[in-house]
């Protein structure tokens, strides 16, 4: 079967009742997606899948058939960060990291679809990620840090392409 991931194909093992989860950590390497619940609940396991962010513990490979797949390892541009792991850094948000990743990925699929969310809206998106450490106030400050960020590389980008005579 094969799995678009990251931008990159890979042929993997055609176990449809296989989770991407399993696949992405055992079978591919790419570790930095997180085994938390195993239930869906935790968040800790998020991906996009398509663009959303799906809970690959509890999504099976046979559904993923021509889906585009990132993951953490994906989520920045090359040598740049994506603003969302810009933030977490910036404001220094993890404490034991496990819940990171997906904190992560559920944000920047938020920014993808909000680009200026409310405190409220944030907190709707990101109420089903759980973070052992407790740290939601921090995970929620660098949310909004990052969507600045992107209002930021917006204007920048804007600018750049008029001076380029675009």
């Amino acid at each position: 079967m094969e799995l678009t991931i990251n931008g990159q194909r890979y042929t993997v093992a055609d176990e449809p009742a296989r989770p991407l989860l399993y696949v992405l950590r055992d079978e591919l390497g790419l570790t930095g997606t997180k085994f938390g619940c195993g239930a869906g609940i935790c968040g800790a396991c998020t991906v996009h899948v398509n663009g959303q962010a799906t809970r690959s513990c509890q999504t099976m490979i046979a559904t993923l058939a021509g889906a585009q797949i990132t993951t953490i390892e994906g989520l920045a541009d090359g040598g740049l960060l994506h603003p969302v792991q810009q933030a977490f850094l910036e404001l220094q948000v993890p404490q034991c990291g496990w819940c990171m990743s997906g904190q992560m990925m559920t944000a920047a699929a938020l920014l993808a679809t909000n680009p200026t969310p409310t405190h409220d809206e944030m907190i709707a998106a990101m109420r089903y990620n759980y973070c052992r450490c407790g740290t939601y106030a921090r995970i929620g400050r660098a949310v909004m840090r990052a969507a600045e960020l992107m209002k930021e590389l917006a204007g920048w980008s804007r600018i750049h392409h008029q001076n380029a005579g675009g």
